[in-house]
């Protein structure tokens, strides 16, 4: 049996060599981790527009927030569209292409190895060929001294967490738009039967005008003036139609389908929102924002590679090792004779680059400014969608309040109307006055419903949705939210 030890002169040069890096690393400036992210943005202690009547939502908004008004085929669309649509899919699919290139990040900052296999056979002139067998076994691995692979791996940490929080953004905003798109649906539809049933009515005042010419009551102005109103209610409605018909499309898109494919009718009640809730502090809002989480750890991402920049500059020390066997035949290639080994540590560091070391150093401070600033963009935009949703609350609720008692005013003085230009104590034109007053305010009512409607959800989804960072393995499931 042979062995083989490894001299004590050359365990105390790379004692040496390694001791030498290391006090290099000890010398060199290396920037500490990413400070907290502070920014210029100012967080209110209060929302501003928190007006009386707007309500607000729980700070701890349930994850199926939509199913809070009770219809079971908007839950069922917006839980389709969670699964099926095609952005969720990309996001998806960052998400694992984001994990995967941490993994590869992970995977540098440990040893590698490798192994090899060989055969040769070779003859020169009338020699005898010669055969020759051989097997080989590497093993290497780069010290960290200055830390340029653990930031490469919190980068690609930071970056995983960016995009599992970009997901939940996309998630949140698909169930916004296919519960707004549900209720635009209703409003549409309402609009078109509140027309439907206000053409019926100047259809019967036309029919009535027409036998009152006959008789002599009225005049041919009152008969024509008539007719055109009949048929600017009727042209009204092919629009409408048309864009009840667009919705349901834009619906049928949002849950991964055909536009063609048949998308079940709302209810004929009009939408209730969930009833008023607590609203939370503006800080605790953004805390809830998936975008705001993607924004900060694309941060973490810029501050991470600033650090790996830093150190590429300071010199880098890798240990190898390897074990090879050669032979003529397989029965000697386990001989001592055939085995050969060597250990080997290199110290490796660029005397000049041009400057482009300090030039990627500069590249990503800029960066680190770049995604500061987003940060500070966003923070911004998240602070407006509370306020302007809360603004938009209030004003509907109020209108809507207004409209309610203003189309019950004016069914009433329709109806009037109506009997008395039966009776013959009006002209045409007061009755004309009073449906046309009457459709719009009916029109203006469900456009008042369905923006009331709307205007929780876009709170709802202003508040941050319901989304919480996912457990490590929860972002790739396409029905989670």
């Amino acid at each position: 049996m042979h062995r083989t030890f490894v001299a004590p002169h050359a365990i105390r040069i790379v004692a040496s060599l390694v001791g030498a890096a290391y006090a290099l690393a000890g010398c060199a400036v290396s920037p500490a981790a990413a400070p907290p992210l502070d920014s210029k943005v100012t967080i209110p202690a209060q929302w501003s527009s928190d007006a009386p009547g707007a309500p607000g939502v729980v700070a701890a908004i349930d994850s199926r927030w939509w199913t809070a008004w009770g219809d079971p085929v908007l839950t069922d669309w917006v839980e389709r569209a969670l699964r099926a649509n095609t952005d969720v899919a990309a996001a998806l699919a960052a998400v694992a292409q984001a994990r995967a290139l941490r993994d590869v990040a992970q995977a540098a900052t440990g040893p590698s190895l490798g192994a090899g296999a060989s055969a040769q056979r070779a003859q020169t002139g009338d020699a005898v060929a010669r055969t020759n067998l051989g097997a080989k076994l590497d093993a290497s691995w780069e010290i960290d001294l200055f830390g340029r692979r653990a930031a490469a791996l919190q980068a690609g940490q930071a970056d995983m967490q960016a995009s599992e929080a970009a997901l939940g953004q996309v998630r949140v905003t698909l169930a916004a738009e296919v519960v707004t798109t549900y209720w635009e649906i209703w409003g549409l539809r309402e609009r078109l039967r509140v027309t439907q049933e206000n053409l019926r009515a100047q259809e019967e005042a036309l029919q009535l005008t027409q036998w009152r010419a006959q008789a002599g009551l009225a005049s041919d102005l009152d008969v024509q003036t008539a007719r055109a109103a009949v048929e600017q209610v009727r042209a009204s409605i092919p629009a409408l139609q048309a864009s009840a018909r667009q919705a349901r499309h834009a619906l049928a898109v949002l849950a991964g389908q055909a536009p063609g494919v048949a998308v079940p009718e709302p209810p004929a009640a009009p939408p209730e929102p969930p009833a008023a809730w607590s609203l939370p502090v503006p800080v605790d809002v953004l805390r809830q924002r998936p975008d705001v989480a993607a924004a900060e750890a694309r941060l973490q991402a810029a501050f991470a590679r600033s650090r790996q920049a830093q150190a590429a500059r300071w010199p880098t020390l890798n240990v190898g090792g390897t074990l090879s066997l050669a032979a003529p035949r397989v029965t000697e290639l386990f001989d001592a004779a055939a085995l050969t080994r060597s250990l080997a540590l290199a110290l490796a560091a660029s005397v000049f680059d041009g400057g482009a070391a300090q030039a990627q150093v500069r590249a990503q401070e800029a960066a680190i400014e770049q995604a500061r600033a987003a940060l500070q963009g966003v923070l911004l935009a998240a602070l407006r969608d509370v306020e302007n949703a809360l603004v938009a609350l209030a004003a509907d609720r109020q209108r809507l309040d207004h409209l309610q008692l203003a189309v019950a005013a004016a069914t009433e003085a329709e109806a009037l109307a109506s009997q008395r230009y039966r009776a013959g104590l009006i002209d045409y034109r007061t009755l004309l006055d009073a449906q046309r007053t009457l459709l719009s305010l009916h029109n203006d009512l469900v456009v008042a419903r369905t923006a009331w409607a709307t205007d929780h959800v876009r709170l709802i989804k202003a508040l941050g949705g319901g989304w919480a960072p996912p457990a490590d393995g929860t972002a790739l499931s396409a029905t989670s939210h």
